[in-house]
């Protein structure tokens, strides 16, 4: 019975409230930081909500209000414990040493400090918060002053922030202060891996080449789009013009949109991927009906790429943020990490296709199965999309100086648009002409007729040497 008793009163202990908060995960964790290399330096000031550090017994007063007079004792451990053991820097890449902690303090929500790498300097080796003030612990905030030794400020420095487990969800604001004084910011979700603060054009290039290659295969609707380009033209040579104005299209509006020649409506994101569905569910039924020329193929290609671009473009807005000051290089690998995945897919794609029309349907009937498949996705995507672009509602931008610069900037984009269009004309007709007057079977045929006459003629020959021998 005593037993009984004594296991009852522990499970009420462990299961009351105040316990159960101790040791709750947050749901969302917001985690501020600075890097600045100065001298021999380091400094990398850390903000973090003091309810992310769990298991750490902070000192309460009265009813539950934090003991600001010795909480002190136990925030540089906490801050070793949940903060520098998961966080690695590397200079020139090599990984510096622990760092040390130079200062620790708790601040309140309300403070702002951190808006500015000064102010949050300033803040965290200030004086504390006066004892009297009365706050809860899960509602403060831990500030800490780390600092690394280094060998120059002017080396390059990369920071692998493992900071996911503070939290369900946790945003990362990083903001790397160069010795030229240009802020550069940050901002991910959970752990993104080495982020170099300064990268190298090569490294970044590398990055993007890579973000390309992989956002290519996991976008099932550019994979569907590639699909339908492929179905009827299962020649490499033939989908070279394809492919080409496809990627010189979307190249412009990716480029354009990181630039901030794109629109920045709200409706303008769910109209492109209502768009993309669109050009799936078009391009699938052109295959069923038949009859499509490899010039029209390659300019639907070229149209409908310019939509596949802005898609790119709101997939790569968050990564660009890694590029440094090489924007351009970063973008244009990641163009080529797209072109590498398309290739790597049509390799796959087309011989494929050649051995399922030729082994288990009939060309023209596999080619409507696949397409109409396909057409049935895309509705689906299509209708889905614009239910969610119709909740927006459309309005004309007010008639001012910014609004004509825009529509001028347009109107020069579209004459672009436009050259660009007349000279892929003139350099792809004479290949379409090649490729749609070629007749594989007929050369074949004749080929083969070649052969036989040839071999006949060689028998013949030999069988009336052979009667004047005897």
């Amino acid at each position: 019975m005593p037993r009984i008793f004594a296991a009852f009163l522990a499970a009420l202990f462990l299961l009351s409230p105040t316990s159960a908060a101790a040791h709750d995960i947050p749901n969302d964790v917001v985690v501020q930081a600075f890097v600045k290399p100065q001298g021999n330096r380091l400094h990398l000031v850390v903000r973090v909500p003091l309810k992310a550090m769990r298991d750490i017994n902070f000192l309460e007063r009265g009813p539950g209000y934090l003991d600001l007079a010795r909480v002190n004792e136990v925030l540089p451990g906490a801050a070793t414990l949940w903060i520098s053991d998961f966080i690695e820097l590397f200079e020139n890449d090599s990984r510096l040493s622990k760092p040390q902690i130079v200062a620790t303090r708790i601040s309140l929500p309300s403070d702002r400090s951190f808006a500015s790498y000064d102010n949050a300097l300033a803040n965290v080796t200030g004086p504390p918060l006066s004892n009297d003030t009365n706050v809860y612990w899960d509602q403060t905030m831990l500030d800490v002053l780390f600092e690394y030794p280094i060998q120059s400020e002017q080396s390059r420095f990369s920071i692998h922030p493992a900071l996911a487990r503070l939290g369900l969800r946790v945003v990362t604001v990083l903001r790397f202060v160069p010795p030229s004084g240009e802020v550069r910011a940050f901002e991910f979700t959970g752990d993104p891996g080495l982020v170099r603060l300064d990268p190298r054009w090569y490294q970044a290039a590398l990055r993007f080449v890579d973000l390309g290659f992989f956002h290519i295969l996991d976008g099932t609707d550019h994979l569907l789009f590639l699909l339908c380009l492929v179905i009827p033209f299962r020649r490499l040579g033939a989908l070279i013009p394809v492919v080409t104005a496809f990627t010189i299209a979307h190249s412009i509006t990716l480029i354009a949109s990181a630039y901030n020649l794109a629109p920045n409506f709200l409706w303008f994101p769910p109209l492109i991927e209502t768009l993309i569905a669109i050009s799936i569910v078009y391009m699938a039924l052109e295959n069923i009906v038949g009859g499509s020329s490899l010039q029209r193929r390659w300019m639907m290609a070229f149209g409908f790429g310019l939509v596949h671009g802005f898609g790119f473009s709101f997939a790569l807005r968050e990564s660009l943020q890694f590029a440094g000051s090489h924007l351009l290089t970063s973008l244009l690998s990641f163009n080529v990490g797209v072109e590498l995945g398309q290739l790597l897919v049509l390799v796959l794609l087309i011989p494929a296709l050649q051995l399922f029309f030729r082994y288990a349907i009939a060309e023209r009937m596999g080619a409507i199965v696949l397409s109409a498949l396909v057409a049935h996705t895309g509705w689906h995507w299509m209708l889905d999309r614009g239910h969610v672009l119709a909740q927006f509602r459309f309005q004309w931008p007010a008639l001012t100086a910014a609004s004509l610069a825009s529509a001028a900037r347009w109107l020069m984009m579209l004459l672009l648009l436009g050259g660009v269009l007349w000279f892929l004309q003139k350099t792809f007709q004479p290949w379409a002409d090649r490729a749609q007057g070629f007749d594989w079977r007929a050369f074949a045929g004749k080929f083969g007729i070649g052969v036989s006459a040839i071999a006949r003629s060689a028998l013949s020959d030999g069988s009336r040497e052979a009667g004047r021998d005897r």
